[in-house]
C-alpha cells in the first residue's frame, strides 16, 4: 500500500514549510529555537491541514532531538508509560500529541508531572480553540502558539511542487491553470485536503493531464470546516446571527448556506429561533412567528428543498428592524431574581393566608387590575423594559406603557377596593 501524498510530501525542516512566517521566519521563535538550540513546550492551535504536526516534527529534525508521535484518541496509558520509560533513556523527549484537547483526565494526571520536571517536551497539535477546549493544567505548563491557515497562494505552490517533486509526480502530470485555482478555493486553506483533491485527479485523469471538469468532478464542493463539535462550526453559527443582526442580508445567507452543506438542520433550528426572539423581538413579532413556520416547513420537506423556506426567513429577520428591548429587560429581571429574593406580596399570591377580602385582589374588578402594585415593596420602581421605538409595533407598545405608568400603583388593595 502506497504512503499517502501528504504523508510523504511533509516537509522535515522550517524553511520548507509554508504559509507560517509569524513563526519560522528571521528572528521568530520557531527559528529563534533552533538557533538557540533551546525548547518548551507548546500547543499548536490553527484549522486542520495548516501544518501543525509538520512544523512539530520538523522542529524536532532541526534540533536534532528524538520525538515520538502519540495520538490522545487512539493510544491508550500503556503507551504513554512506555514514553516516560524511553524518556529515561534518551533525555528531553519530544511527545507530539495530535488531538491534545481530547486528552482524557487519567492521560491528563500521567502527563503533568512529567512536563513539570522537564523529562519529557510535549508539542500539542489541536483544531479546537485552546483556551476553551484544553484542560488549563495543560495550558498552563503549555505556550500556545497560532498556525495559521494556508493562503491560496500557499496551496497553488504547494501542488505545483508536488507535480515536480521526485516524491510526488515527478514532472509527469500536467495541472492547467484553471484547475489549480478551483483546487486551491475548494482547499480553504487545508493543505491535505488540495493534496488528496490531486491525488485522486492524477487516478482518473487521461493523457496525464489534470483540468477544471476533472476537479469539479472528484471535488464538487467545498472543504468547510464545519464540524458539530469543532471551532468552524461555532464560526459559521455566530457570524451568521452577527450578520443578520447587522442587516447584512447578504452575509446572512452565505452562513446559512454553509451550515446547510454541513447539513445542521439543529443548529440552524435553534439559533434561528434566537436571532428571531432576541435580535428582531418586540420590533416584528410576526417575523418571529414566520420564522418558526419556516423552520417548520424546512424540517417536513428536508434538505435540499428546506433551504428556501430558512432562506426567506434569514432574508426577513435581516432586513427586518431590530429591537433588543424583550431580550434586555428579560435579562436585566432575572440578574435582578438571581441576585436576591424578594417576598411576593400577600395579594398576589395563590392562596394568602390570614387576609381580609378587602386586602385581597379582586378577580371581578379589572378596572383596578392597573392601579394595584405587583412588585416587592423594594424594588417597587425598578425598570426592566427600555422600549426601542425603530418600530410601529414597538411604538405603541412603548406608547401604551408612558400611559400606563401616569397611574400610581398602590400596595394597599383596602383603600383601592373600597373606592
Amino acid at each position: 500500500m502506497k504512503e499517502p501524498l501528504a504523508f510523504k510530501l511533509r516537509p522535515d525542516r522550517l524553511v520548507d514549510v509554508l504559509g507560517q512566517e509569524h513563526l519560522t521566519g528571521e528572528n521568530m521563535i520557531l527559528r529563534r529555537c533552533v538557533e538557540q538550540q533551546r525548547l518548551f513546550s507548546m500547543i499548536f492551535y490553527g484549522p486542520p491541514g495548516c501544518g501543525k504536526t509538520t512544523l512539530a516534527i520538523a522542529l524536532a529534525n532541526e534540533l536534532n532531538v528524538p520525538y515520538r508521535l502519540f495520538n490522545a484518541v487512539t493510544s491508550n496509558k500503556k503507551d504513554l508509560t512506555d514514553l516516560f520509560e524511553e524518556a529515561r533513556l534518551l533525555p528531553g523527549l519530544i511527545i507530539i500529541i495530535d488531538e491534545i484537547h481530547r486528552l482524557n483526565k487519567d492521560k491528563q494526571d500521567l502527563l503533568l508531572p512529567h512536563i513539570e520536571s522537564g523529562l519529557i517536551t510535549v508539542i500539542g497539535a489541536t483544531t479546537a480553540n485552546p483556551y476553551f477546549a484544553i484542560n488549563p493544567a495543560i495550558r498552563s505548563r503549555c505556550h500556545l502558539l497560532e498556525v495559521k491557515p494556508l493562503t491560496s497562494e500557499d496551496i497553488k505552490t504547494a501542488v505545483r511542487n508536488a507535480v515536480k517533486s521526485p516524491k510526488g509526480y515527478n514532472g509527469t502530470l500536467t495541472v492547467t491553470d484553471e484547475a489549480l485555482n478551483i483546487i486551491s478555493d475548494h482547499s480553504n486553506g487545508d493543505l491535505r485536503y488540495a493534496y488528496n483533491i490531486l491525488e485522486i485527479c492524477a487516478v482518473g485523469c487521461v493523457n496525464n493531464t489534470i483540468d477544471r471538469d476533472l476537479v469539479i468532478k472528484y471535488s464538487p464542493l467545498v472543504n468547510m470546516n464545519i464540524d458539530h463539535s469543532d471551532d468552524g462550526h461555532y464560526d459559521a453559527v455566530s457570524a451568521l446571527q452577527k450578520s443578520i443582526r447587522g442587516s447584512d442580508v447578504n452575509a446572512a445567507l452565505y452562513y446559512l448556506a454553509r451550515l446547510i452543506m454541513a447539513n445542521d438542520m439543529d443548529s440552524i433550528e435553534r439559533r434561528l429561533t434566537v436571532i428571531a426572539y432576541e435580535d428582531i423581538g418586540l420590533a416584528n413579532p410576526a417575523a418571529c412567528a414566520r420564522t418558526m413556520s419556516a423552520i417548520d416547513a424546512a424540517k417536513r420537506v428536508g434538505f435540499p428543498e428546506g433551504m428556501i423556506p430558512l432562506g426567506d426567513a434569514v432574508i426577513e429577520l435581516a432586513l427586518s428592524p431590530k429591537s433588543k428591548s424583550g431580550n434586555n429587560a428579560i435579562h436585566a429581571a432575572y440578574d435582578l431574581a438571581t441576585s436576591k429574593a424578594y417576598d411576593i406580596p400577600m395579594y398576589l399570591r395563590l392562596t394568602p393566608v390570614g387576609l381580609s377580602d378587602e386586602d385581597k385582589y379582586d378577580y371581578a374588578d379589572p378596572s383596578k387590575w392597573h392601579r394595584i402594585q405587583y412588585l416587592p415593596d423594594e424594588i417597587r420602581d425598578v425598570e426592566f423594559y427600555k422600549p426601542n421605538t425603530n418600530s410601529a409595533y414597538e411604538k405603541a407598545l412603548a406608547d401604551n406603557y408612558e400611559k400606563l405608568k401616569q397611574y400610581y400603583r398602590t400596595n394597599k388593595l383596602r383603600d383601592l377596593n373600597r373606592k
